[in-house]
């Protein structure tokens, strides 16, 4: 149920959203800019408007009050490749050519890079605002292809790209080189290669673990410089940040933000990643680097006179991390809900959602329609005045105008499990060594999901056992136990 108390009338605040029921795209001085800003593994109660209670997140807080939380809102995948896969085309896991991480390369300094890449041509969010007179540039990380493959942003309909190409490279905050389109650009003061996964048997000689360059710097300093460029002309900003995704690598300054009596005992690398004198500390400080991000592209927009016609969207890729040193029961990472990165279960997937539109998208508003990733291809192509785009998902128009979407089923699978949200209804089905497992919740009541209604409901689960069936399509690429007869 729509939590908004008043009725917003659209042409009185000069909400221009066109339709997509096949008219023309609309026209350049019309198009709004379009800026989406994705977190890597920030938890659903890690930010102030969300919940948070100990991490300092004053801007994202302050885009809540002036625009729209989106409180059921679900990110693609509970795991970075295939969760970005479904924002760029509008497919979830079921339909989606990425439907798991995969790497293209190993762990050292001379390996290859990259993850399973998107075949020329597909569809993408990017290449249809392109086609439709967006200048459009992706920042951060990519982890959808590698070099010489089909997978690279400049192939997918980005104008320019700045970052990290993979997300195995993306866990070392101070690399040798970041990209810049298809050319290395080599990092001052990060000439000597090191390791983002390492341990220690003392707590002495974390110095050894930064470089002179902070990876975060360019990306964000590439990404203001995108906007300064074509603020004049519509543009599209995927601004993928790396944070707060360990490795646990802050610079040393901003840890003074929070204090040295949470971290009684150092991280020594012993749950993966780099170690860290002050994990907590560092973690919270990576959040509140993450915010700043968000405050200083927003700046830009503002400087540039381009607020006003600027819709910006600020999410999570995936569920929070629960290795690195990173401590999810102190921070209460997930908001309560049950699960993590890596895992279907709500604290995986569910993702703290805001979308900040001024005079446009009605503020101090907060919408709790079930949504997820490949709704935003729709609703952005809705937005650009674009033709319809085919996907697995709707227009999000109506939810950002105050009306609630009617109630549909949403799709995951991920390696073993498979999970299907209807209304109320959550199944989950997971392959285990004693054969597949069923859970069915009722998140109304039991949004924790502590409670498994399984067997007290049989003919439910057939049902949606065979709805969550009829929403995927076999993968050649990414084999499932699904692709087995299970039924």
């Amino acid at each position: 149920m729509n939590k908004i108390t008043y009725l917003l009338t659209t042409f009185a605040l000069g909400f221009y959203i066109p339709t997509v029921s096949g008219q023309n795209p609309a026209p350049a001085t019309e198009k709004p800019n379009i800026v989406f800003i994705l977190a890597d593994d920030l938890g659903y109660g890690e930010i102030g408007c969300f919940g948070q209670e100990l991490i300092q997140t004053p801007t994202i807080d302050r885009l809540a009050v002036e625009g729209m939380k989106l409180t059921e809102h679900y990110s693609g995948s509970p795991v970075c490749a295939s969760s970005r896969c479904t924002l760029l085309t509008g497919k979830h896991t079921g339909n989606a050519i990425i439907r798991n991480n995969r790497e293209l390369g190993g762990w050292g300094a001379e390996e290859p890079e990259g993850q399973f890449p998107l075949p020329t041509g597909t569809p993408t969010i990017s290449s249809m605002l392109q086609s439709n007179g967006y200048a459009t540039g992706a920042f951060g990380k990519w982890g959808l292809g590698g070099p010489q493959t089909t997978g690279l942003p400049n192939d997918h309909g980005f104008d320019e790209f700045y970052g990290y190409i993979c997300q195995r490279v993306a866990h070392n905050y101070y690399p040798t080189h970041l990209w810049k389109n298809s050319e290395k650009e080599m990092l001052k003061g990060n000439e000597e290669w090191f390791s983002a996964h390492q341990k220690i048997e003392s707590p002495v000689g974390f110095e050894k673990f930064s470089g002179q360059t902070y990876a975060p710097d360019r990306i964000l300093e590439e990404t203001i410089s995108f906007i300064d460029t074509h603020a004049k002309e519509p543009f599209f900003v995927y601004f993928a940040s790396i944070i707060p995704h360990v490795a646990l690598q802050i610079p040393d300054a901003e840890l003074d933000l929070y204090p040295e009596d949470w971290d009684a005992e150092p991280y020594l690398g012993q749950k993966g990643y780099l170690p860290h004198p002050r994990p907590r500390a560092a973690y919270a400080a990576m959040i509140t680097r993450f915010d700043n991000e968000v405050a200083s592209i927003v700046e830009a927009l503002e400087r540039n006179g381009v607020a006003d016609n600027t819709i910006v969207i600020v999410t999570s890729d995936n569920g929070p991390s629960w290795v690195g040193g990173v401590d999810m029961e102190f921070f209460k990472s997930s908001g309560g809900l049950r699960g993590r990165k890596a895992q279907l279960f709500e604290g995986g997937i569910k993702v703290p959602t805001v979308v900040w539109w001024p005079g446009k998208v009605p503020a101090s508003t907060t919408n709790d329609s079930t949504s997820a990733f490949w709704d935003w291809y729709p609703t952005l192509a809705s937005i650009a005045g674009a033709k319809p785009v085919e996907s697995d998902g709707v227009s999000l128009v109506p939810v950002l105008q105050g009306k609630d979407l009617q109630t549909r089923g949403l799709y995951w699978e991920h390696g073993k499990v498979q999970a299907f949200r209807d209304g109320d209804w959550k199944l989950l089905r997971a392959n285990n060594k004693d054969g597949i497992e069923v859970e069915l919740f009722n998140l109304a009541s039991d949004p924790n999901e502590t409670t498994n209604l399984a067997s007290f409901k049989p003919e439910l689960v057939d049902k949606l056992t065979k709805a969550a069936m009829a929403s995927r399509t076999k993968s050649s690429e990414f084999q499932s136990f699904l692709d087995k007869d299970t039924e």
